[in-house]
């Protein structure tokens, strides 16, 4: 087969096959971890990332309106660096090919070439040696290979070859992949689903064993029962407002303001509603909002642009009829909480009831489920923004793995008073919150005492070897107890409470430290809080203790030193 030309139905097909392949590797790609920690989740963030995408795109002949929903679907559902980094790859694709409604040969390489420019755009320090480095290598072979490609599939194996090549490359580059034995896992994951697009054209994808075709990604609409009207009369208050949603084409015919900015539709939407979002790509902008009075929202948007698809809906009504229906629920539960304005509102991603319990305490309003096995997507910090009443929101990743998420989130917001703090463990996230001044007025005070929480801390990570290791400085064992620090190994021990306390001592500057917090974890020993005091007490008299219940996946114990 000879393809000259992908049209949206065609791509539709190649990127299911695509995703189709990326499963059938999945767990080998999650066994690519630098790190003997069971938490290597690279392919299941891609994966997801990919599922939401293929999820958000109905069938299309278009190729460009194909790309533009499977784009901002996983724009939104991105999870991970894998997952942040794949989306921004497409988003390339998608920008590059956005007037095509079907793409040459040589449209394709283009699009691919954007597809890494982009992603290295988006991460603000590009780590060579990863899959940015297998896309940008890949492509500028092919291109060297075939200046004019005749057929996709001759672009495509000349990519996936040259890709392969730079792949088996990659632990020249990156030193901890050498350590390991290892290739980079999210370059293996992206080659997955470009030979999976490739199989498609040849014939390949039908002969892979055990295709996958989750439901999730299936084009079943829900029949959704009509509102029932009755329950809106005359008579009723009106009190919920309207759900008002609409995607705006902005114009650039006589008639319409040019100049349209983002901010000053956020601040007019702020003085007749709440629960905004506010999302622009290029000369379309996505709404959603809250109000009693939809008429001057419409009024001014259109005076920019005309609405390409508009929802407008009488929340009372559904209220209502929520009430009625639920109302037997409703009387033994607690009524919620009203959503009271404050001058900071923290996001903080955490994992174990123990630790989202502390965080709530200590004055978190919005807690995200995540952690080191399930990375929390752009579209959940993007829903937790949306919900939250504050002069200034923070988010506390509290894991590297969240932070592309997290900034992709705050993006596609458009607000400015979102920001996002270096928090890359939950014990940092803690000394955040404890050192918040919540009584100040002074906004960028409390930011700042935040920030300098987070800098003081050190953070020790305490699990059980998933596999053997063998790195530069440092051998374990399957089982043996592991301490990390910084992302490095830095000490092993059969016994647990040795583990602890030999990880203590490898961090820089232990001898001065003052304060010592311990998250312990679902699996860990309580009883060994005892002889974990013991031990420190013994050495370092004068260093403050202190012991939780976290409840956490994967690491037994958190350790937070300041």
């Amino acid at each position: 087969m000879n393809t000259k030309r992908i049209d949206g139905s065609l791509f539709e097909k190649m990127i299911r096959a695509g995703l189709n392949s990326l499963c059938h590797c999945e767990k080998e790609i999650n066994a690519l971890n630098v790190f003997p920690v069971a938490d290597g989740d690279t392919g299941t963030n891609m994966r997801l990332t990919l599922e939401n995408g293929i999820r958000c795109a109905q069938p299309t002949k278009e190729l460009n309106d194909y790309l533009k929903a499977l784009s901002s679907g996983m724009l939104l559902g991105a999870r991970g660096n894998s997952g942040v980094i794949l989306s921004q790859l497409f988003k390339g694709i998608y920008l590059e090919l956005s007037r095509c409604s079907a793409a040459s040969p040589v449209e394709l390489r283009n699009a691919f070439i954007r597809g890494y420019k982009a992603a290295y755009e988006s991460v603000i320090n590009p780590v060579e040696g990863t899959i940015l480095t297998v896309a940008r290598e890949g492509i500028e072979q092919a291109t060297k290979q075939q200046k004019r490609p005749l057929d996709v599939e001759s672009l495509l194996t000349a990519y996936l070859s040259s890709m392969e090549i730079s792949l088996a490359a990659t632990p020249d580059v990156l030193p901890i992949l050498a350590e390991m034995g290892v290739v980079d896992s999210g370059a293996k994951g992206y080659i997955a689903i470009i030979q999976g697009m490739l199989d498609q054209l040849t014939g390949g994808a039908e002969k892979a064993a055990g295709p996958y075709a989750p439901a999730a990604v299936q084009h079943t609409v829900p029949a959704v029962p009509a509102p029932d009207l009755s329950k809106f009369t005359e008579n009723s208050d009106f009190i919920e407002g309207y759900c008002m949603e609409f995607i705006l084409q902005l114009m650039k015919k006589p008639g319409y303001i040019r100049s349209f900015r983002s901010d000053d539709l956020v601040e007019l939407l702020g003085k007749h509603g709440d629960s905004l979002v506010v999302v622009q790509d290029g000369m379309r902008v996505k709404v959603h909002v809250h109000t009693k009075k939809p008429a001057p929202i419409i009024q001014f948007v259109q005076q920019y642009g005309e609405f390409l698809t508009f929802k407008l809906e009488n929340m009372q009504l559904q209220h209502n009829e929520y009430v009625e229906q639920r109302s037997e629920e409703k009387a033994k539960k607690p009524a919620p909480e009203p959503k009271v304005h404050q001058p900071i509102s923290v996001v903080a991603v955490v994992n174990g009831e123990g630790n989202k319990r502390i965080f709530r305490e200590l004055g978190c309003k919005c807690i995200l489920d995540g952690g080191a096995t399930m990375n929390t997507s752009s579209e959940e910090f993007l829903s937790a923004i949306k919900e939250l009443d504050a002069d200034a929101i923070v988010i506390l990743p509290n894991g590297p793995n969240m932070m592309l998420a997290a900034q992709q989130a705050v993006e596609l917001s458009g607000l400015q008073n979102v920001r996002i703090l270096p928090a890359k463990s939950p014990a940092q996230g803690y000394y955040a919150l404890a050192m918040d001044v919540q009584d100040s007025t002074d906004i960028d005070q409390r930011i700042n005492q935040m920030r300098l929480g987070i800098e003081s801390v050190d953070t020790l990570l305490v699990t059980k070897a998933a596999r053997d290791y063998a790195g530069k400085d440092i051998n374990c064992r399957e089982n043996e107890f592991i301490a990390i620090a910084d992302d490095e190994l830095v000490y092993t021990a059969e016994d647990a409470v040795e583990a602890v306390v030999g990880g203590l001592k490898k961090l820089e500057g232990f001898d001065d430290k003052e304060t010592c917090i311990f998250f312990r974890g679902a699996k860990a020993d309580a009883t060994l809080e005892d002889s974990i005091r013991e031990r420190l007490e013994e050495e370092y008299p004068l260093l403050e203790l202190t012991f939780e219940w976290g409840g956490q996946e994967i690491y037994d114990w958190i350790i937070g030193v300041s």
